[in-house]
C-alpha cells in the first residue's frame, strides 16, 4: 500500500515537472515569437538619390563657362570709284565664352541607376552672342566716304569670322572635357563615386 503511494507520488512528481517544463517551453516559444514580430531590421542603403532641391539648385546657376577664347580680326572693304577707290579697314576684338546653360537641361537630366549617377548635360554652346567688344574696335585705315550700313556690314563679317575661327570641334571638345571634370568633382564631393556624364546633341 505504501509502495503504491510512493509510486503514485513519484508519478505525480514526474507529471508535475512535465507540466512545468511544458509551460516553460510554451512561454519561451511565445516570447521568441513576440520578439520576431517586434524586430526592426536596419538596412544600410548606400545609394544616394539626387534630391529635387539639389537638381534645382544646380539648374538655377544657369550659365556655366568652361572655355574663354579671345580673338581679333582685321576686316577690310573696298568701293571702286571712277577716279579712285575708297577703302575701310577695321580691327575687331572679341571674347567667345563656351559652356553649358543649365536652364536648358532636359527633365530627368540627373538620375541614379544602381550605384551610378548619370548626368545628361545640355550641349556646349556659345553663352553670349554679343561677343565683339565694340568699344575696342579700331579704324585701322579709312579713306573715302562710308555709311553706318557699310560699317554694319563690316561688323557682320568680323562676327562670322570669329565664330568660324573659335567655334571649332576641338574647342568644343576642350570645353566638354573641362565641364566633365568640374561636374565630376562636384558630384564626388556630394558622395557619388561612380559618375557618367553625357551631353545632349
Amino acid at each position: 500500500m505504501e509502495g503504491n503511494k510512493i509510486l503514485t507520488s513519484g508519478k505525480m512528481t514526474c507529471l508535475t515537472w512535465s507540466i512545468i517544463v511544458l509551460v516553460v517551453a510554451i512561454t519561451i516559444a511565445i516570447f521568441v515569437s513576440k520578439l520576431k514580430r517586434d524586430h526592426v531590421e536596419t538596412v544600410v542603403n548606400d545609394e544616394i538619390s539626387p534630391t529635387p532641391t539639389l537638381i534645382k539648385s544646380m539648374q538655377d546657376i544657369g550659365e556655366w563657362e568652361f572655355l574663354s577664347i579671345t580673338d581679333e580680326e582685321l576686316v577690310d572693304t573696298i568701293k571702286r570709284g571712277l577716279f579712285s577707290d575708297d577703302e575701310l579697314v577695321r580691327i575687331y576684338y572679341g571674347t567667345l565664352r563656351l559652356g553649358v546653360n543649365m536652364h536648358k537641361a532636359s527633365p530627368g537630366w540627373l538620375t541614379v541607376s544602381g550605384d551610378t549617377l548619370n548626368a545628361r548635360l545640355p550641349r556646349i554652346e556659345l553663352l553670349d552672342n554679343n561677343f565683339i567688344d565694340e568699344g575696342r574696335t579700331l579704324s585701322f585705315y579709312e579713306n573715302g566716304s562710308w555709311t553706318d550700313a557699310d560699317r554694319a556690314a563690316l561688323y557682320k563679317r568680323a562676327y562670322s569670322m570669329m565664330r568660324k575661327r573659335c567655334l571649332t570641334p576641338d574647342n568644343i571638345k576642350s570645353a566638354e572635357l573641362s565641364c566633365s571634370e568640374q561636374f565630376m568633382k562636384i558630384f564626388k564631393a556630394l558622395g557619388y563615386e561612380n559618375v557618367v556624364i553625357t551631353y545632349e546633341k
